[in-house]
């Protein structure tokens, strides 16, 4: 939906017996009405306009007049987390959530700074879990909607339908613009759509019936997805849990599912009965100086050497590939990917990675605009009875890999690149170098500025009662970086 499909919010007051007087009725677009709800929010405050005298409704006009209170409001001075909240609340579906929002913002702007830290607190509380039902249907867009061609000729262009549970699609569309910036493409939603050929635009609606029902490249990710399949890991649960059936039809992978659940039985029983074989001895050092004769001349290019590799350290089941925009002004540079990130096949989602996320947050971060990515790209790992834990890489494991890093660098270009940790600080510098002596601004003799800190998962293994203190310090650290960085 454009700014040109959202009317400016309407009011009406008329005769009611709301606490202060007349009922207030403040009339919004459909969807996402973020600009409305903030100059309304901003007037009703204001004019010192309880909740309990406003009614919400999100409607195509208003049923009413004009309010009496239409002089613009003055902006409001609220916490960042408060400021935060609102655009990741405002995409729900939930008729309740303008209400919500602005019982939040009265409150703060009545006394109540600290709401938001106050977890147990049932408004704040709910706001969280429909924030947290934003950031999933937002992940489910990102990692289920399929571009397919569409036929014919002149410049390509491409096509998807997607069909979200709440009205995100703004909030989305820049994320396929920084990964298909070259492409000229569609998405379509039952309530909007958004275009990109150079800029991006949103309109009306679309439909199912215009998208193309598959193009010439479905069959090759299909081959890609049974090749990669595995069956001794098959997981039902976590499988309807992680890919409803819902995204199914647009997903061409898919239709291999019920043949691979079918098989995947006797296939791990014919794994396990087959003869034990030595593995091929690798050169890692060999492994990639190949690779680099590839030469790839993007990130995407780069990364898709990387996704067809061998790792290059013991386990790991795929490479975890760097995650963000590139021109990000910040790079964070890990060690290696985790136990959760392997499976989910992104960086920083584990424990660790949502520290880091916190810690972001509270230092002004959008984590969404950074890049981050590790040293290793694969997790290297022993079996302990069904767990996977997780072992450090050697300096030598972390050589192996400063091809990657370098050009993956190269390609974001980066103002700075924060290095997490001593493996990090190796990778890009070749050197080991205590943590607590060059924590802070740092030359790794590259065109951008570094700065050294801790990995978060060294906050996780510290005692209780030295925690909350480390913690301040790893905020402070990235503040200090972010300053740098701007």
């Amino acid at each position: 939906m454009g700014e040109a499909l959202l009317p400016r919010s309407s009011f009406s007051p008329f005769e009611g017996r709301g606490k202060l007087g007349s009922i207030h009725v403040v009339s919004l677009a459909p969807g996402a009405d973020l600009a409305s709800f903030r100059a309304a929010a901003r007037r009703l405050i204001a004019a010192e306009i309880p909740p309990d005298n406003i009614v919400w409704q999100t409607e195509a006009a208003s049923l009413f007049g004009a309010d009496t209170v239409s002089a613009e409001g003055p902006p409001l001075p609220l916490p960042r987390a408060v400021a935060e909240l609102i655009p990741m609340v405002v995409p729900h579906r939930d008729p309740e959530r303008y209400g919500l929002l602005y019982g939040l913002l009265w409150r703060v702007t009545h006394g109540e700074r600290a709401l938001m830290e106050v977890a147990s607190d049932p408004l704040v509380h709910r706001l969280h879990r429909m924030r947290k039902a934003i950031q999933r249907d937002l992940h489910k867009m990102h990692a289920f909607l399929r571009f397919r061609r569409v036929p014919g000729e002149g410049q390509e262009r491409f096509v998807a339908w997607f069909e979200p549970d709440h009205h995100i699609l703004e909030a989305a569309a820049p994320f396929f613009v920084d990964r298909f910036r070259a492409l000229e493409w569609s998405i379509l939603t039952p309530e909007g759509s958004a275009h990109w050929d150079g800029a991006l635009t949103f309109g009306p609606p679309g439909r199912r019936e215009d998208v193309p029902e598959g193009d010439g490249f479905e069959a090759g990710w299909r081959d890609y997805y049974e090749s990669t399949f595995n069956p001794a890991r098959l997981n039902l649960d976590a499988m309807r849990a992680e890919m409803p059936r819902k995204y199914w039809r647009n997903m061409p992978e898919t239709a291999a599912i019920p043949s691979l659940v079918r098989a995947a039985s006797a296939r791990a029983q014919a794994m396990i009965e087959k003869e034990p074989t030595m593995p091929a001895k690798r050169d890692p050092v060999r492994a990639v100086a190949k690779m680099a004769q590839d030469e790839p001349d993007s990130l995407d290019a780069l990364n898709a050497i990387i996704a067809r590799s061998e790792p290059l350290v013991p386990g790991a089941t795929q490479a975890v590939l760097g995650e963000g925009p590139v021109g990000a002004r910040i790079a964070f540079v890990g060690e290696q990917p985790g136990d959760q990130e392997d499976r989910q096949g992104r960086p920083f989602v584990g424990p660790a990675g949502q520290l880091l996320s916190r810690a972001l947050e509270e230092a002004g971060i959008d984590r969404r605009e950074a890049y981050l990515t590790n040293a290793v790209k694969h997790f290297k790992f022993s079996l302990r009875g069904k767990r996977r834990i997780h072992e450090k890489p050697t300096a030598g494991e972390v050589s192996h890999y400063r091809w990657w890093l370098e050009r993956e660098l190269d390609f974001v270009a980066p103002k700075l690149v924060v290095a997490l940790g001593a493996t990090a600080v190796l990778a890009l510098t070749g050197k080991q170098i205590p943590i607590t002596r060059a924590r802070g601004p740092a030359d790794f003799g590259r065109p951008f500025e570094g700065f050294i800190t801790v990995h978060p998962s060294y906050l996780l293994r510290l005692p209780d009662e030295a925690k909350e203190v480390a913690y301040q310090a790893f905020v402070d650290d990235l503040r200090r970086a972010n300053a740098m960085a701007a």
